[in-house]
């Protein structure tokens, strides 16, 4: 019996917005179960958490500042919609990170439950962004980009970013944290891995 022909499917307005807003709050409870446990990621996320360790600085305000410069090659490369739509992504993911503190509360928030499960939310958040045309910024833009021109896998330059990120936090977090963050980019990583290929999803 032969097989029907895969079918390209469109996102309406209503889905694009559905997800970015899902996928948004995805990424921010897990960067708040992160910052609860003294965890970090890679990337720009993990920049922005080691910086606001070490600081003291505001970790939403550093995610927002230190996205804003990957949006040029996102500009000039991934095209006019994904970069407005990731700009959204980025200023709603640190809105909210802002917020969470005074509405979510993890007092008893075991760390290396905070790796997997809070890793598993950001993994999960950055799917639903990248399979409607968007993304969190950073790294995150660099992978697409060479996913979509290169046919090498986002998730996996994903996840080697982040571990090399998380690596570097030695001077700054405890070795244990630093076990447990790269047990979360891993997390983060094997989500974009086994659900983001070229070819797998094709909605657009």
């Amino acid at each position: 019996m032969p097989t029907s022909p895969l079918i390209r499917l469109t996102h309406s307005w209503l889905d694009d917005g559905h997800a970015l807003v899902a996928g948004s709050l995805f990424v921010a409870l897990g960067m708040t179960m992160f910052a609860h446990a003294g965890l970090l990621t890679g990337g720009v996320a993990g920049v922005a958490f080691l910086v606001s360790y070490a600081t003291g600085l505001n970790l939403a305000l550093c995610f927002f500042v230190f996205s804003l410069p990957f949006f040029w090659l996102s500009w000039k490369r991934l095209g006019v919609e994904f970069t407005l739509k990731s700009l959204g992504a980025v200023t709603l993911v640190s809105l909210c990170t802002a917020l969470a503190p005074r509405v979510v509360r993890f007092e008893l928030l075991n760390p290396w439950v905070a790796s997997v499960v809070g890793g598993f939310l950001i993994g999960f958040g950055l799917l639903a962004l990248l399979r409607h045309h968007a993304s969190v910024g950073g790294v995150n833009i660099v992978a697409q980009w060479l996913q979509q021109t290169r046919s090498m896998r986002a998730g996996y330059i994903q996840m080697a970013v982040d571990v090399l990120v998380v690596l570097t936090a030695f001077a700054v977090v405890p070795p244990e944290r630093v076990l447990q963050s790269v047990v979360g980019a891993v997390a983060i990583g094997a989500i974009l891995a086994l659900n983001h290929r070229p070819g797998r999803y094709l909605g657009v």
